[in-house]
């Protein structure tokens, strides 16, 4: 008993000290990127500002099959997130109904390109450069939206009426507060998540189940030309969210134990399918088909990531570092 309060209680004290201060170290990189965006972001939505950065886009929308007005909705999500962008469709579903098949494509768009102020922001942060991590996502969105347009198309897949499952009571309250009680409460779960899977993370690794999941992962991490370091967080970026997987990344980079190669890779591919959990299931409560918002999202992240990677090491460092990420 006396062994239990001298030496066992003082050490899962003194861990469990380290894994909050190390999920504190990390949730201060990452909050001090987002909170100052997501307020400027919330005052260009107030604004009414959105509505500008949809007029380029109508005759973008043409090109993958979608009224001109899903523009907006498209671009609110760019510009906030996605949970914006929903008010925005749910508003205009009556008028401008969808099949299931346009409903995917967008559904799909958004989920690859979606929230880019932060998103992008925390890709920069960890050595990124901003403009090239926008506009892999922009491009890619808009090149599988198109790609899924003409595949539905040509079979005839997925033509019958949309219909939207989500329920509107359901929604956020839009007033200035309830955005702010709902991004406190967002701030305080990612802190959560991130204790948990710091956490995690060091019991996984002391038992060496790291190892055996790099093990496993280690032909889809050759393909992508990323290491074992960033692999693990690569694949919870995928499965939770960016600012999950971002800011352990961001974390790894920072202390250089993964190398801005690896980091490069994996922050890219967090941002072409991340949140292939919570995203997905809010994408299928509008009508959205698996097809498009998981298994075109997920193969179509990899083979770009994998070309991208077989690319960039063929550049001089000079244009990789300014162009692409941080040699240092």
């Amino acid at each position: 008993m006396n062994t239990f309060f001298t030496g066992v209680l003082p050490a899962m004290w003194g861990q469990g000290v380290s894994l909050i201060r190390e999920a504190l170290q990390i949730c201060w990189k990452l909050f001090r990127i987002m909170i100052p965006v997501m307020v400027l972001v919330k005052i260009l939505v107030e604004l009414g500002w959105v509505a500008y950065l949809a007029m380029p886009l109508r005759p973008a929308m043409a090109l993958v099959g979608l009224p001109a007005e899903m523009g907006l909705v498209w671009a609110t999500a760019m510009l906030d997130s996605y949970y914006s962008s929903i008010v925005v469709l749910l508003s205009l579903s009556e008028t401008i109904p969808l099949s299931v098949a346009q409903m995917t494509v967008l559904g799909t768009m958004i989920l690859i390109c979606h929230g880019l102020p932060v998103e992008v922001k925390i890709a920069q942060a960890s050595g990124n450069r901003f403009l090239f991590q926008f506009l892999i996502r922009l491009v890619c969105a808009f090149s599988l939206g198109f790609l899924l347009h003409q595949i539905y198309s040509a079979g005839n897949w997925l033509q019958d009426p949309n219909t939207i499952f989500w329920q509107q009571e359901g929604l956020k309250d839009p007033s200035l507060l309830g955005w702010a009680l709902d991004q406190a409460r967002n701030l305080l779960a990612i802190f959560g998540i991130i204790l948990l899977l710091v956490t995690l993370m060091r019991i996984l690794k002391f038992l060496r189940v790291i190892d055996l999941f790099n093990w496993l992962l280690t032909p889809l991490l050759r393909i992508l030309n990323i290491g074992k370091e960033a692999g693990t967080l690569t694949i919870i970026g995928m499965t939770l969210g960016l600012s999950y997987g971002g800011g352990l990344i961001i974390h790894e980079a920072k202390s250089g134990r993964a190398e801005p190669r690896d980091v490069f890779a994996s922050v890219t591919m967090m941002g072409l399918a991340h949140g292939l959990i919570e995203d997905t299931i809010v994408l299928a409560m509008l009508g959205a088909h698996l097809s498009g918002i998981l298994l075109a999202r997920i193969l179509f992240a990899l083979l770009a990531v994998a070309l991208l990677m077989r690319l960039v090491p063929r550049l001089s460092p000079g244009i990789v570092h300014r162009f692409f990420y941080s040699l240092s």
